[in-house]
């Protein structure tokens, strides 16, 4: 073969090479995300399927990808709940809400979003343990911080549930607070066929 044609050749195939490589580096990027998203979105649909260890585990992984990823957080929060571990999920939740807290930039909509359902997560807790006053705090603060996050149904509920009416954070605060101004012997705080389809919150 011609030595220039050779030479020629070379190079066409190490530049076709470098631009190959660069460009799926660049789409592995684009589609990857941030990090940690990848295992936090696995682990969103494990808890779909009810696949609790799963989730727990893809959520474990990004956080192990970055430290304090909030998505991964409230999806481990959430699937303590779902296994009606409400120490471990309060625990986890109280976490997220501190350190969202000090750590949120006044345009960051997603984190603003992220914080109102931790309150609201944390007030379902609370709400299942009798701790209604409490629950009523922390609606009201999940309804301070961004209400709009709060209206739903939405996929995930209907996904998580099978339910399209899911009672919401307002619902439930204002039943509480009317029930508390009743006097004690008057009240029906707890209401089990409309608590077991309270909604949690996934931002």
């Amino acid at each position: 073969m011609n030595p220039r044609v050779l030479k020629r050749f070379i190079i066409i195939c190490l530049i076709a090479t470098f631009i190959v490589f660069t460009a799926s580096s660049f789409f592995q990027e684009l589609f990857k995300g941030e990090s940690g998203d990848f295992y936090t979105r696995q682990g969103d649909i494990h808890i779909g399927d009810k696949k609790y260890e799963e989730a727990i585990a893809s959520f474990n992984k990004a956080l192990e990808e970055k430290a304090d990823h909030r998505g991964a957080l409230m999806g481990r929060a959430l699937v303590f709940m779902q296994q009606e571990k409400y120490k471990k999920a309060d625990t986890e939740l109280t976490y997220l809400i501190n350190f969202l807290k000090k750590s949120l930039e006044p345009d960051d909509t997603t984190g603003v979003g992220a914080l109102s359902a931790a309150y609201a997560n944390r007030g379902i807790i609370k709400d299942r343990q009798g701790k209604y006053k409490a629950a009523f705090d922390d609606y009201v603060m999940a309804l301070k911080t961004d209400e709009g996050v709060l209206d739903g149904p939405s996929l995930f509920d209907k996904i998580l549930y099978g339910n399209s009416k899911p009672s919401t954070v307002r619902d439930r605060a204002i039943y509480i607070h009317k029930q508390l101004q009743l006097p004690p012997e008057k009240r029906l705080l707890s209401l089990p066929e409309k608590d077991k389809i309270q909604r949690m919150y996934k931002p």
